[in-house]
């Protein structure tokens, strides 16, 4: 087990300012506030843009305004964006070749499965026509382009068939190097902004769903976190399983479905605090990118 946690902040995806007041949207807000995630103890920050329906273009310069200042203090932070826009998964993907070629990030997005996203109608049933599809093909494309970028594989788990996915790609050997498992398990409330409802995928955030994961992921040398969309990581336990577990830590409004109304920087302050008790500190840029094995 390694003695450091890792801990990532995913500091907006689609949660409004009318959700929270402290959500990042602009990108001087996104840079901002990723600093102070990396100041308070995170050593990896995930971002979205607040226009999605953009080019890779387009797309690639809205990240590297939020990114100029980040990089700037911190050179070697880990930085890395979410899927873009388009019609096929070259489009949806064509803005991390700019992006590494900025050298601004150093992890892809690799998203092994496909999944029903929405949130409780009035009836309180799941409700919407979204899909998040990634084909076979699409993760072969991922797959390729994070090896001949060079990014690690921030490899996004929804549901456990999207591990099983990840997992023939590791046995093949064909998994670029630098792969971080992320465990999401759907909380309580909503992922796209509302507050009721509940997660419409995943399993529930709870100790044997964990040892689910875990014997899936036993005999693998990939680092895992977890992380619960429409919910508290750390109040529900499982931020602390995990730790206990050798495993790391996402949080971030991203996420975030609890009470409270906390600032990305509150969240990770939570987990550093829990690391330190529990004899896992935080880890720092330079040694989560050796635990990863980032090739970049």
């Amino acid at each position: 087990m390694n003695d450091l946690v890792i801990i990532e902040a995913a500091l907006n995806g689609v949660t409004p300012k009318t959700v929270n007041a402290n959500v990042p949207r602009t990108p001087e807000e996104i840079g901002a506030d990723a600093l102070r995630c990396l100041d308070a103890g995170a050593a990896i920050v995930h971002t979205h843009n607040s226009d999605f329906a953009v080019d890779a273009d387009r797309a690639a310069d809205l990240y590297l305004e939020s990114w100029r200042p980040v990089l700037s203090a911190h050179p070697a932070a880990i930085l890395y964006p979410t899927i873009g826009f388009g019609t096929t998964i070259v489009e949806r993907y064509a803005h991390h070749d700019r992006l590494a070629s900025a050298g601004a990030i150093r992890m892809g997005i690799f998203d092994p499965g496909s999944v029903n996203l929405g949130a409780a109608g009035g009836d309180g049933l799941p409700a919407g026509g979204f899909v998040y599809v990634n084909t076979f093909d699409d993760v072969r494309h991922e797959a390729t382009e994070c090896e001949r970028l060079r990014l690690g594989p921030s490899i996004s788990i929804f549901e456990p068939g999207f591990l099983r996915t990840a997992l023939a790609w590791y046995r093949a050997g064909k998994l670029a190097a630098g792969g971080f498992v992320k465990l999401y398990f759907g909380g309580d409330r909503g992922y796209f902004g509302e507050r009721d409802g509940g997660a419409s995928f995943g399993l529930p955030p709870t100790r044997r769903a964990l040892d689910a994961y875990l014997e899936m992921l036993a005999g693998t040398d990939l680092p895992w976190a977890v992380a619960v969309l429409g919910g508290d990581v750390v109040e529900c336990g499982l931020a602390r399983l995990a730790i206990e577990r050798g495993g790391h830590v996402r949080v971030g409004l991203e996420d975030y479905g609890g009470q409270r109304r906390p600032a990305n920087a509150d969240l990770v302050k939570e987990v550093v605090s829990l690391a330190r008790e529990l004899g896992r500190p935080a880890a720092s840029i330079a040694e989560a990118a050796a635990i990863l094995r980032l090739p970049r």
